[in-house]
């Protein structure tokens, strides 16, 4: 049965990528069977099309739109429902950014799972034959090692994700910069403390273990701040309190068992400020926002559940959203490329999100980088310091398979 829904779904998604649309916002909720007792009982349907946007025009070529993601992250959940599924994922994992993905191979992936007779199968599969058919090539005779001659291909490991920590390094004058990590709940108040005698304020914050991790540093501009330690994630009263106050979401973090640390600001840019603490990625809502004049500063998750923050006053011109179930490493160098910059990180277990902004008014030096380790990366961040590198942001979670 998942078999023949993937088949389907890789050839619905085939025609709305010809005609240069994505969906964005493919989830295994979002493909449906036609009504009981009527002809299209069997036949897979692809709904939801709040965020489809347009990829490409047919007389300019590739254009631009808010979010990015794999061009194939449609049947990827399909690998965490069906782990024999390896080589699906591995073509998935190596499509370059800008690649037209060969469905038909994909669609051939199945042939030894998928019986040749369609009128037994459980759904309607006359989507995807047609596709192979239409490429003129018989079905379980696609060619799987037709580019063998390219450069080395990623691997997929199957199994438990990796997890690890994503820490981003932005070009600053010297400044006094300071972290903490493996913080338990109790140490907290004595380490921020500390900073804020020495003229620091938390510019990062984050979670891994349900320990925390703290950036402190002189350069954020702040002219006060609060924060607090929540079993909440998030706590809505006492953030309406602080917005009452005249402070600002600047940094947020989750953890496993749900609590949440909060950092809230004065001297910040921002005008207005509005949040959504969701299940899954909240698209919709950031798009909803984006047209309202809102772009993301802060996010964050607890488990599975994400929380975002966007903000009016945030001094972007444009930005977008690389989410996917690996780091998006190509994507971010396009974005790079053409003046965006990483300027929030969160990730789960299942999937990572960094959110690039183009701003208004460009730095002098536009020098970014990134690293994943293992383990926080205290080294690392001391030998960035030498080259006034100076750690940006930091979070825990997806990063390989």
């Amino acid at each position: 049965m998942v078999a023949c829904i993937a088949i389907e779904a890789i050839s619905i998604l085939e025609k709305l990528h010809s005609r240069g649309y994505v969906h964005g916002d493919v989830k295994p909720e979002n493909f449906l069977l036609g009504t009981p007792g009527t002809a299209d009982e069997k036949k897979l349907f692809l709904v939801d099309l709040g965020l489809a946007v347009r990829w490409r025009d047919n007389s300019t070529g590739p254009v631009v739109v808010g979010m990015t993601w794999n061009p194939l992250l449609i049947p990827s959940f399909f690998f965490f429902e069906v782990a024999f599924l390896g080589k699906f994922v591995e073509f998935v994992v190596n499509l370059k950014f800008d690649e037209e993905p060969n469905y038909a191979k994909y669609i051939s992936l199945f042939d030894g799972i998928i019986g040749p007779n369609p009128d037994i199968t459980p759904i309607n599969t006359e989507g995807a034959r047609k596709l192979v058919y239409q490429v003129g090539q018989k079905r379980g005779r696609l060619m799987m090692d037709d580019d063998d001659d390219e450069q080395p291909k990623k691997k997929v490991r199957m199994g438990m994700p990796a997890i690890q920590w994503i820490s981003v390094y932005n070009a600053r004058r010297p400044m006094k910069q300071r972290y903490h990590y493996n913080v338990a709940d109790l140490r907290l108040d004595q380490h921020i403390e500390k900073g804020n005698e020495d003229g620091l304020y938390i510019s990062s914050v984050a979670s891994c273990s349900n320990l925390w991790a703290l950036i402190m540093d002189t350069g954020t501009g702040f002219s006060d701040q609060v924060y607090e330690l929540s079993p909440h994630f998030l706590h809505k009263e006492w953030i309406m309190e602080q917005w009452e106050k005249n402070y600002y979401i600047s940094a947020i973090a989750g953890a496993n068992n749900g609590s949440s640390l909060i950092v809230m600001s004065k001297g910040t840019p921002y005008l207005q400020q509005s949040y959504k603490v969701s299940e899954s990625f909240p698209f919709k809502w950031i798009n909803k926002k984006w047209r309202e004049g809102f772009y993301v500063t802060a996010m964050a998750t607890a488990g599975t559940r994400w929380a975002i923050v966007m903000s009016r006053g945030a001094g972007f011109s444009d930005q977008v959203v690389e989410l996917d179930f690996l780091y998006p490493s190509e994507g971010i160098h396009r974005r790079w490329d053409s003046g965006y910059r990483i300027t929030s990180t969160a990730a789960t277990w299942d999937q990572t999100a960094l959110v690039l902004s183009n701003p208004r008014r460009k730095p002098s030096d536009e020098t970014q980088e990134t690293l994943r380790t293992s383990a926080f990366p205290s080294t690392h961040v001391k030998e960035k310091w030498v080259k006034n590198l100076n750690i940006a942001s930091v979070c825990y979670g997806r990063i390989v398979s």
